[in-house]
């Protein structure tokens, strides 16, 4: 068996360690299951049934979970990406470089690389933003490519935290992986695990495919 630390309800090992691996291959950190309950799970008490790739992941998650999403910095260097938040940002980069807060400059953690924070690109030496934006006016094609390529597949946006998801099979009722639940068709909030728009819940089609893909694993 298995108690859940905080609040003591108790589950079958198996059955909490199918759904601690499903919310997280999901972006979700994991919760109690019991009805109402929002107690949290923790790494030592799941460590016990977890994979070391897993506790990795859940350990990011909940780093991810700490950062309010108007403080998430993303290194804009592709082989970095690291997530970081501002303040630790600039805690580290005054270390380092005088003056970096009146020029908006930061240095990543991870890579060590120099970038702009309101820009959010790797650092335009010689020019203030406004220069910059001026004389890269195609600097976000990457994001707008994005969002062209999410319309024309049907996926959707965060509206908390702007992360793009895609729905392969299972029901309408999303759970972002910053905690917000929306409907996978119009977007509207999910509120107390229910609906607050009037669309379909499934489509028959995806729960076929997801019973189907789950008897296949």
């Amino acid at each position: 068996m298995f108690a859940v630390d905080g609040c003591l309800h108790r589950y079958c090992l198996s059955c909490m360690k199918q759904h601690v691996e499903v919310k997280l291959l999901h972006g979700v950190l994991p919760k109690c299951h019991h009805e109402n309950c929002n107690t949290q799970l923790n790494i030592p008490s799941c460590r016990r049934f977890l994979t070391p790739d897993l506790i990795d992941k859940m350990n990011q998650h909940m780093m991810e979970a700490s950062i309010p999403v108007t403080d998430k910095i993303y290194c804009p260097y592709p082989k970095c990406s690291v997530l970081m938040s501002k303040a630790e940002v600039m805690r580290y980069t005054d270390n380092v470089f005088v003056g970096a807060d009146r020029f908006a400059t930061g240095k990543c953690i991870k890579c060590q690389c120099l970038f702009c924070m309101n820009c959010k690109v790797p650092l335009h030496f010689n020019l203030n933003c406004g220069e910059y934006k001026r004389s890269n006016p195609n600097s976000n094609m990457e994001d707008v490519k994005l969002k062209s390529l999410a319309t024309k597949q049907s996926w959707r946006q965060c509206i908390k935290c702007n992360h793009m998801i895609e729905l392969a099979e299972g029901c309408y009722h999303m759970t972002c992986r910053c905690g917000y639940e929306f409907c996978y068709t119009c977007g509207a909030e999910w509120r107390n695990k229910k609906a607050t728009c009037s669309c379909p819940i499934w489509d028959e089609a995806n729960i076929v495919n997801d019973r189907r893909r789950r008897r296949l694993g």
